[in-house]
């Protein structure tokens, strides 16, 4: 699939400060990208440095007063879509180092409240099937409610509640993962199926010795994802952090098919 990327951001800096986006596709294996441009206007500093990973770049730029950023780009997806219940999970003794660390629980996935619940709900598949099982329940008993969120919201409290956007769909998912022992990590993508258009938040599991995207919001399938970023939750994948308090001027995200 060939999507193409609009992205326009404006933001008022209260005081001037260091502002951290990732905002642009990823070079990363399954996608690959064309007529890529990026445009801050006038700043102060501006440097790139790794995402977690090794996926993406984050930028880091300071500016006085207005935070602009204008980014396109064309990206052909080429990764399949996952055959989930063909795979298996793999032994703990068995994960490599980047795997490990994301069956740790973390700041927005308390994935130790919910060994119980993980066990019994989904305790009688494996591997994928399990991963299926848990995305359906998600997609199933939640509500997607904009506005109902906010960035306190964690996967306990989506539990709670039943309702939330996608970040809290998959904190919530990711948080079942590991609690089932299958390492699971967010992913922000690009997606045209997104209502409303943004930036999206979806999870990524690892099977059979890799790692597969997958959306519990059910709004898009790994081979319609143009990926960002990965992270433990939320923090690492922020299209935006800032040192100083903002206000939001105007933003919008299009994303549309172009074959």
């Amino acid at each position: 699939m060939r999507i193409g990327i609009k992205v326009e951001l404006n933001y008022r800096l209260l005081t001037p400060g260091p502002a951290i986006l990732a905002v642009e596709a990823a070079g990363a294996f399954g996608q690959e990208i064309s007529n890529a441009t990026i445009d801050f206007g006038p700043v102060e500093h501006l440097a790139r440095v790794p995402g977690e990973e090794g996926i993406g770049e984050k930028i880091i730029i300071r500016a006085a007063e207005d935070l602009r950023c204008s980014y396109s780009a064309d990206v052909v997806v080429t990764r399949p879509r996952p055959v989930f219940d063909r795979m298996s999970a793999m032994e703990v003794d068995e994960m490599s180092g980047d795997a490990l660390r994301y069956l740790l629980p973390s700041r927005y996935c308390q994935a130790e409240r919910f060994v119980a619940f993980a066990d019994q709900r989904f305790g009688d598949k494996a591997g994928g099937a399990k991963v299926l099982a848990i995305r359906d329940w998600i997609e199933q008993r939640l509500d997607y409610v904009p506005g109902v969120s906010d960035s306190a919201t964690t996967a306990a409290d989506t539990f709670l509640e039943r309702r939330g956007v996608c970040r809290d769909y998959a904190h919530l998912m990711i948080a079942l993962c590991r609690a089932a022992q299958i390492p699971a990590r967010i992913a922000s993508v690009f997606a045209p199926r997104v209502e409303p258009p943004d930036f999206h938040a979806v999870a990524e599991v690892y099977l059979d010795g890799t790692w597969h995207l997958i959306d519990p919001t059910g709004m898009a399938a790994a081979d319609e994802m143009a990926l960002i970023a990965v992270g433990r939750d939320a923090v690492d994948v922020a299209f935006l952090t800032t040192m100083t308090a903002t206000e939001l001027q105007t933003q919008t995200v299009a994303v549309t098919r172009l074959d």
